[in-house]
């Protein structure tokens, strides 16, 4: 946790630059935006749907093309 007090005679502005920079220097800023942005491992049972819609894809687009119907 980051705690900045202020100080006398200090402007917000200055509290503000001076805050930015500890949380610059501290290392947290990109810890956080990899946690913000991170994907969710998936489930077996969502893996095995995927799987299964996959085959069945591979499947039906063999068949039309074994029709003539795509290329």
């Amino acid at each position: 946790m980051i705690e900045v007090k202020k100080k006398e005679n200090e402007s917000a502005a200055g509290l503000m630059r001076r805050f930015s920079q500890r949380v610059k220097s501290s290392g947290n800023l990109p810890i956080a935006r990899s946690l913000r942005f991170r994907a969710r491992p998936k489930s077996k049972l969502k893996k095995k749907e995927d799987a299964l819609k996959k085959v069945a894809y591979a499947k039906k687009t063999d068949l039309l093309r074994k029709l003539g119907k795509i290329e």
